[in-house]
């Protein structure tokens, strides 16, 4: 049994037997955890370890946008673009995030230390424009505030 084995295990003991396809998220998560981005090979295991229709799996896959299905940086770089984050100036922080880092939006730098990825929404209207690093939120972002956070990443 694989280690990643192991850890489905330990996780499926805490859920009720039945609830099989409640693990379907858990165990994405995991394996992403592990692995650093997800393929479509790994929804099948997940789904036979599980006993669901692979379908099951895929879906969650295609449908979460925190479940990469390339390899991303050692930091991912998620700038919010939705509406009140661009009125509060998102795109041209998107541009300066891409002068800056010498990549575009959805490319990962050459030293795979970052990847950057516009999204919809980050929930942080209120404190517009907005940006999330792994799972760190930094918001009322201005090109300095960027310039600190990266380095502090450094």
């Amino acid at each position: 049994m694989s280690c990643l084995e192991e850890k489905f295990d330990q996780l499926r003991s805490v859920y009720p037997a039945e609830m099989n396809s409640s693990l379907v998220l858990p165990l994405l998560h995991l394996m992403l955890k592990e692995k650093g981005h997800l393929t479509e090979s790994d929804a099948v295991f997940i789904a036979q370890y599980l006993d669901v229709p692979p379908m099951q799996v895929k879906e969650a896959l295609t449908w979460y946008t925190m479940l990469y299905r390339q390899p991303v940086g050692k930091h991912v770089i998620k700038i919010c673009r939705n509406i009140g984050c661009s009125l509060m100036g998102a795109e041209r922080l998107i541009e300066y995030l891409e002068r800056k880092l010498g990549i575009k939006e959805g490319e990962t730098t050459a030293d795979g230390r970052f990847t950057l990825l516009a999204v919809e929404c980050l929930a942080s209207c209120g404190t517009a424009p907005a940006m999330q690093i792994d799972d760190t939120y930094h918001e009322q972002l201005n090109e300095s505030k960027i310039d600190q956070i990266l380095k502090e990443l450094s």
